[in-house]
């Protein structure tokens, strides 16, 4: 083996191990750190890792499945559920019959160019590859390999185009509502009202509205998720919220204390069933559809509802925490940079006010 360390212009260290593979071929194993002694150390565990590992073959399906298995009961189901889709879907066709130990940067940086060929998104393609990190960090503690991600740059994340609706057609939508009253648009309604997730309206039962307090309290998500060697593809789950910030309070705004005591059911019914058995956000995403094409309006997702009742709060004088918290948001900083939006028109009022200098 022959290894080179140097600084590269970034100030961070780099080295770098040459090998030879099965077909004769030469190839390098890279290595960084903060300084020098930090690759030097790297680079002799893998000289000492590398002749475990040289002895026999390791597939990183298996360790991928070891990984799993250790620490599938401390995630939530609907997490575990995403780690699978991830990785039956994207990771181990490309990696599950590579020995884990030949798996390099190169192969990695190329996995990250073919799923942007295919266009998915930087964003999906990073959740995939934080996914891969952990795979990795257990490998390194249970077969002594260097982590091959060790230094890989990330895909620029790009901040997601959210299409939302005017507010001549947010006015339009809600003419409809007030005309077409049945469990769907008071749910729609209450969205709108609340900035409910749309798992969390899926998942909201009559005991969670107090009508005479004119609180509504967030305690669980509805999902539909992959099930794996089951009788059926997917399952419905009812869970706890994706965070401790998303369990929460919401003051009901008066004018939706009206529209609710007329559908007001039994306290183990589901606001948008109106029984005990729940509509999932599938249902509530096409219904929302048919609503949006039978008046004529733009076709925007249903997570939109919650874009624009954040944009509005902020337009009425919210204060920013208290917004974030009824979001059910972990920090200001979420609700500011994905939930608040400026239109042009309202960025024109603003730059009107502007007088000149006295």
């Amino acid at each position: 083996m022959e290894r080179n360390i140097y600084q590269r212009k970034d100030k961070r260290w780099e080295g770098r191990i040459y090998r030879e593979t099965q077909d004769g071929k030469r190839k390098y194993q890279a290595f960084f750190g903060k300084t020098r002694e930090e690759v030097q150390q790297k680079m002799a565990d893998f000289r000492s890792g590398f002749a475990v590992c040289a002895e026999k073959t390791v597939l990183f399906a298996e360790v991928m499945s070891e990984w799993f298995q250790s620490v599938q009961y401390r995630i939530k189901e609907s997490t575990a559920a995403n780690y699978r889709m991830k990785a039956d879907k994207h990771i181990l066709p490309a990696f599950g019959e590579k020995n884990i130990a030949d798996i390099s940067q190169n192969m990695i940086y190329e996995f990250i160019k073919n799923k942007q060929d295919s266009r998915l998104s930087n964003r999906y393609i990073s959740d995939i590859l934080i996914l891969m990190k952990s795979v990795f960090k257990y490998a390194i503690r249970c077969y002594h390999i260097v982590n091959p991600m060790d230094g890989i740059a990330m895909p620029r994340k790009t901040k997601p185009d959210i299409h939302l609706l005017d507010e001549t057609e947010q006015k339009k939508l809600q003419q409809y509502i007030a005309e077409n009253q049945n469990l769907t648009t008071v749910g729609i309604a209450l969205t709108t009202a609340t900035g409910l997730r749309i798992g969390e309206l899926c998942a909201l039962q009559w005991k969670d509205i107090d009508l005479e307090k004119r609180i509504l309290t967030v305690r669980k998500t509805l999902q539909r998720i992959q099930v794996k060697d089951g009788i059926c593809k997917t399952k419905i789950i009812i869970t706890d919220p994706k965070s401790e910030s998303s369990v929460r309070n919401i003051p009901i705004p008066d004018f939706m204390i009206e529209i609710l005591q007329k559908f007001q059911g039994r306290t183990e019914s589901f606001l948008l069933s109106g029984t005990e058995k729940p509509v999932e956000p599938r249902t509530i995403q096409y219904r929302f559809a048919g609503i949006l094409k039978n008046v004529n309006l733009p076709s925007v997702h249903f997570h939109a509802l919650r874009h624009m009742f954040a944009s509005r709060c902020i337009k009425l004088g919210f204060d920013v925490k208290a917004l974030s918290e009824i979001l059910g948001h972990s920090s200001v900083e979420i609700t500011l940079n994905r939930y608040v939006h400026s239109s042009f028109e309202q960025k024109i009022e603003y730059m009107n006010r502007l007088k000149p200098a006295a």
